[in-house]
């Protein structure tokens, strides 16, 4: 008799063992970051801070690095044009006037269409984000980066 007491508790030990593990592996499957295929001209892909979204800033003034952060990116194809929304926020209680400009590479790693993408003026105020929306100018792009730096003070007063 004690024995399939013994037989009973166990079983019970077993199975809520069994239930608690498989609830852990619904509740981590069931948090991931399920993010939609891009597909030719339909897709959209979201890339937020858990992602090493940094790698797509380019800053040469470290100061100014510390003061910037991608939020955000989404990206899709459009006529086969890879098109990249991104969220750039200040992490600065004051403005800044900045310029960027889009770099595109083609899956080698290779620069297109080098220095034909212009320079864009932006004040960014305290704390603000904002959307910078770049097209690559070839099909053959399939990753880029986006280089801000800062405009002197005197190059804008008089």
């Amino acid at each position: 008799m004690l024995q399939c007491k013994v037989s009973k508790t166990s079983r019970k030990v077993i199975i809520s063992s069994f239930v608690v593990i498989l609830l852990s592996a619904l509740a981590i499957t069931g948090c991931a970051n399920n993010k939609p295929p891009v597909t030719s001209g339909i897709g959209t892909s979201v890339m937020t801070q858990g992602d090493d979204l940094s790698k797509h800033l380019k800053v040469d003034n470290a100061k100014l690095a510390k003061r910037l952060l991608i939020s955000e990116i989404k990206s899709r194809k459009s006529n086969g044009l890879l098109e990249i929304n991104l969220q750039l926020s200040s992490r600065y209680e004051k403005s800044q006037r900045l310029q960027y400009h889009f770099n595109w590479f083609d899956s080698e790693g290779f620069v297109i269409e080098a220095g034909k993408t212009p320079w864009i003026a932006l004040e960014l105020h305290g704390q603000q984000s904002t959307t910078l929306r770049g097209l690559a100018p070839s099909i053959k792009v399939s990753t880029f980066n986006v280089y801000v730096r800062e405009i002197p003070e005197k190059a804008y007063k008089y």
